[in-house]
This record gives structure tokens, sequence and C-alpha cells, in this order.
């Protein structure tokens, strides 16, 4: 329910955007209170960064306005020509499956559907390292490069929330599980995932935590309604135990009647200080019933708004329909991952569950103001159906995204600056969100100076975590449908794939080894791409 500037959260849209590098300095500002603008909710409702001026609608390549011109050094003559709009704003997302179901299609031998890549989700799959905010809301980070093409850099955004505290201290959870055991769930790497996730997330939830099973096939019906878990090795435990282990495929797909009964359930054992959310697990290829994921979910809409219920999909499958499943999640005021092997699901609902069902923000949005004295052009990779209108910031009845602890949210700006630009502010960005016990508005700011822009991507002195989000940056686009259409300074997939190899032994991260796989398997299956 994140609405664009057209009155919906946008239409995808794949075709060239133009992008840069990464920045070598930033300003950091860690933020739990109002900051930045300043003035009441209310008068920060009036306009954004530059005034009350409506929004221009972003055009195909996602930029506000303007005209492309990739050779020069900004404008020419030196005057004020850029875009109708010098800001940009989108709602928050951390989802990871479109790079999730990338590799394991890259690793089946195939190359993914254009229309499933989501430039965000590939820069948001790792780790970064910002600085960390104490309490809820946001650090803001904005730090970048030149890409040497034309006057263009590349500016990153980076948002983090505070760890989950290392003692494990949190509200209890009330989760209701809703799993689709239809006929093509028997595949190996499915049903048999979901499985042992679940048990493994059994053992791990706490004697206060209560839990709810729904499946669904032709029909829903509830296994298991909801159920106090009590103490390790319980009688109680043992039920639910028995209630996974009794998980068998059937026949056809109606994700509607889970979706409905899942969250009739949920509504039903909500608990009142309690973390109440709907968890699907699902390829989500749904053939019966309704199959419209707005449709779908405007029959509990109800139940999200009052309750507070929030949606978690994960993905499975090497068929897995990715774009159902991403809406329901936006729809559900959620996220999506994708898993494909017993690690990864241990990962999502083990390791990462205190991040996957707690909130540090409600309905986060953030924007970004450019400087027009500095900035020629700009255009955000990505973020196609999460754009807000420029207006609506800090309208707080717009949606944005829900963001749990541990989180950390990338955006890249392609930014090109004008002629003779040495000195100035390059752009203000603002993340603007809910305190999720008092529902008050809260904001953080962070800025960023073109003397910050000079560092090279490539370079050894560029943090390897820039790097890194330029490389998946640069792959999605190249796997995207605007991939016919480089970015200023994207590497072809061979180069792309050398640049990753060489960033597995700086980072030593095991999740930048498997993407230097990703990109050297799709550039075996596209060795024209160079």
């Amino acid at each position: 329910m994140r609405t664009g500037p057209d009155g919906t959260r946008g239409a995808r849209r794949r075709t060239g955007a133009l992008l840069a590098a990464a920045l070598a300095g930033g300003l950091l500002v860690t933020g739990c209170s109002a900051t930045g603008t300043g003035g009441s909710s209310a008068d920060r409702k009036a306009g954004g960064a530059h005034g009350p001026a409506a929004s221009a609608a972003p055009d195909e390549s996602g930029r506000n306005g303007g005209e492309d011109d990739e050779g020069d050094e900004g404008d020419k003559d030196g005057g004020k020509e850029g875009p109708s709009d010098y800001r940009s704003t989108f709602a928050l997302d951390v989802d990871t499956a479109s790079y999730g179901y990338a590799r394991r299609t890259l690793a089946d031998g195939r190359l993914p559907d254009a229309g499933s890549v989501r430039p965000e989700e590939f820069v948001n799959s790792f780790r970064q390292g910002y600085p960390r905010p104490t309490g809820n809301g946001f650090s803001v980070t904005v730090d970048g490069a030149r890409t040497g093409s034309g006057g263009w850099h590349l500016m990153r955004v980076g948002l983090a929330t505070a760890q989950a505290p290392a003692d494990g201290e949190r509200a209890p959870v009330t989760l209701t599980f809703v799993v689709d055991v239809s006929g093509s769930m028997g595949q190996p790497g499915r049903l048999d995932l979901v499985r042992g996730a679940l048990s493994q997330l059994t053992d791990r939830l706490r004697a206060d935590d209560s839990i709810a099973l729904v499946t669904f096939s032709g029909e829903a019906r509830t296994v298991l309604p909801m159920t106090r878990l009590g103490i390790r090795g319980g009688p109680v435990r043992e039920d639910v135990q028995d209630a996974v282990d009794t998980l068998e495929a059937t026949d056809s797909t109606n994700l509607e009647a889970g979706v409905t009964t899942g969250y009739a359930t949920a509504v039903k054992g909500a608990r009142p200080g309690a973390t109440n959310r709907v968890v699907l697990l699902s390829d989500a290829l749904a053939n019966t019933g309704e199959t419209d994921a707005d449709a779908i979910l405007d029959r509990i809409s109800d139940a999200r708004r009052e309750h507070g219920i929030t949606l978690f999909g994960v993905g499975v499958g090497s068929d897995y329909g990715d774009q159902l499943m991403e809406r329901l999640a936006d729809k559900g005021d959620g996220h999506t991952s994708y898993v494909s092997s017993e690690a990864e699901a241990r990962k999502v609902f083990t390791e990462q569950l205190p991040a996957n069902i707690e909130l540090r923000a409600r309905d986060a949005k953030a924007q970004v103001a450019f400087d027009e004295d500095t900035v020629a052009d700009f255009r955000l990779l990505g973020y196609e159906d999460r754009r807000v209108a420029d207006e609506d910031f800090r309208d707080d009845g717009v949606d944005g995204g829900e963001i749990g602890p541990g989180h950390t949210v990338t955006a890249l700006y392609a930014v090109k600056l004008r002629a003779g630009a040495e000195s100035g502010r390059v752009a203000k960005a603002t993340v603007r969100w809910l305190d999720p016990e008092s529902r008050k508005p809260r904001e953080a700011s962070g800025d960023v100076a073109v003397s910050a822009l000079g560092g090279d991507l490539w370079s050894k002195e560029t943090p390897s975590r820039l790097r890194v989000d330029a490389v998946a940056a640069y792959f999605a686009h190249r796997l995207s449908e605007g991939g016919n259409e480089p970015y200023p300074g994207e590497p072809g997939l061979p180069e792309l794939s050398r640049r990753a190899e060489g960033l597995t032994s700086v980072t030593e991260d095991p999740d930048v080894t498997e993407l230097a796989d990703a990109v050297r398997s799709a550039s075996r299956l596209r060795p024209y791409d160079d």
C-alpha cells in the first residue's frame, strides 16, 4: 500500500537508468528523535526539502525529469538546467528474495527472468558495516565515489537500525505459519525445507511465545490453533512437532484461502503487547481462487490495520512466483526472503529471527534532496515499486516500510555534478519513521559534500563494502530489462566477475564468494556480454 506519484506504488521500470560508483567519505547522523528539518509534524507535512511543490512523475529510467547528456562534464553553459524536481522519495525495503532466487536460477544453469530482478534486493543482501544507532530508529550514512564516465558518480545512502539486545530480551511473539502443501511443494527443496525450518524455529522460541499452523492446497485448514509453547521439551512442543511432521503435499494452490484463513487465525490468537505476524511459506504458484495480490489482501485489510499484523513471505522452489510473493509482502506491510538450502533456511528462521519478527520502525520512508547548485542530474537505481510522491514524505497516512532490528537499507544514486562544481553540498538524505511503540514520527538526516566524491570506485582506497554494492548493483542491471543500456562506467559480466573475485579475498565474506559465483555463472551463460 505504499503510494506512488500516480496513486499506486509505481509500475516496475527496467530501462536504462544512469548509475555511477561510490563515494569515499561521508557524514553520519544517528537519530532517534526528530532532527534535520525541525518543526512540528504538521509543519513538516507541508512540503519537502525544496518546499511544497508537487513532484514530477519519474521517467522510465527512474529520474524525476531532466534530459540526459552522458558525455558532458555537467552542463556546458554553466546554467542551472536539470531535473524539474530535485527530490527523490521512496519507502524503505529490506526484501532479498530477488537476489536469492536469481542465485538459485543461475546455479541451475538458467538466467533469471529479467522482470524478477530488483537491484535494491541484490544490494540489500549484503552486510554494510554502517554505524548503528541506539534504541529505535536509524543512523544515516551518505558516501560514494566517481565512475570516471562523463562526470557521473555513484552516491550511496545507507540506513541502519540497532541490533537486537545481546541478552535476547524482546516482547513475546505470536506467529501464524501459513504453509503451502500443494502438489508443487512436494518437489525436493520445498516442503522438506519448510518442515526442517519450522522444527528448528520451534526449538528456538520461548515459553511465552505462541504459534499457529495453517495449511492450504485446494482449500485451507487450521492444523494447530494459536498455542503457547511452554518449556522446552514439554508436551506442547511435542504436539507442535507432530503437527509439523504431518505436512504432506496434496493438490492445487489456493493461496487466497491460505492467506485469508491465516489472518483469521492470527486475529483470533493476537495478544496485546506481543509481536503478531503471519509467515507465509510457499512457491507462490497460485492456480486456484483469487490470484491477484491486491485482491487477496483487500480481504484481510482490516486485520492488518486494526491488529498491526504484518506478513513475512518466504519463497521456495526452482519455479517460484516471485512477483506475487513480493506484492503480497508489500501490501502486507512486510518483506520477503527466499531459501533454497537447509543452510539458508536455518539462517532465515533461527539466526535472523529477531529481525524478521520485531520492529524498530513503522512506515519508514526516505527522501533525498539534491542541491541544484552542484547537481546537474540524478537517478535512483531500483526501488521502482517503492517510490512515493515527494509531497507524501511527511504524510504519515501514506504507508512506508516496516523495519526490524539489525537491518540495513542501501539506496544507490547516479549523480552527475555540474561543470566546475568543486565545493558545496551534493545532497541531504532524511529518513522518517513512526516509533513502533509510541507511533510518534521521528526523523534523522545526513548529507554529503562534493569533496567526498573524488575517490575512484575500484580503487583499493574505496571501502570494500561500497565496491561490493557496486558489483551487486551493476550485476542486477546486466540481468534486468535495462541491461542493454549500461550505466556510465558499468563493466560487462566478464569484468564484473573479476571485480567480484577480487573482493572475495578482501572481504573474506562467504556471501561475497556466493556473489562472485553467481556473476561467473551469468558470464558463462552470456559470454557475449562484455
